[in-house]
């Protein structure tokens, strides 16, 4: 069933310009890239310090989880490698398919921000679901790869956020 969902977004989606496009979105979540930036630059600055921690805290959860448990635990094998009749439009990902790393990294991410209710969780969701959606369309992951990378990535951030206290708020009243 998950192929032919693959297949279905080839088929009805596949064009010119989200095969030029597609790739270098997916390249942004390349190791995590954009979103080390992104918690990077929070760290900088005090007033979104803590948002930058959560973040980095939910990164360190995520990789250990997705890619240094569950991707040699699960050793699933990559869509493009059961079906090779599609061309890739990317260099084959060498590790297993499940969970989806880039997608588990993005939604670590957003979800640090949106628990440390910074605003930078909006654009960060639409590139985070640009990310998990370029996986599918480029043939490397499962849709259940990117919806377990998607949860994974949420529960990471969301366990930043308690390790980081529960608000960024000041109360003033005390």
């Amino acid at each position: 069933m998950e192929l032919s969902i693959l297949d279905a977004i080839q088929t009805n989606l596949g064009c010119d310009f989200l095969d030029v496009v597609m790739p270098r979105i997916t390249a942004l979540g390349n190791k995590g890239a954009v979103w080390i930036g992104i918690t990077f630059l929070l760290l900088l600055f005090p007033k979104t310090r803590r948002a930058g921690v959560t973040a980095a805290i939910g990164l360190v959860l995520e990789l250990l989880v997705c890619n240094l448990a569950l991707k040699p635990l699960v050793a699933r094998t990559r869509p493009c490698d059961i079906n090779t009749a599609v061309s890739l439009l990317i260099a084959r990902p060498r590790d297993f398919s499940f969970p989806s790393g880039h997608t588990g990294a993005s939604f670590a991410v957003v979800s640090a921000l949106y628990f440390r209710q910074n605003r930078l969780w909006i654009p960060g969701l639409v590139l985070a679901v640009l990310i998990g959606f370029s996986r599918l369309y480029l043939y490397v992951h499962y849709p259940s790869d990117v919806l377990a990378g998607a949860l994974i990535g949420i529960l990471s951030g969301w366990i930043g956020s308690l390790l980081t206290g529960s608000s960024d708020r000041i109360d003033r009243t005390k």
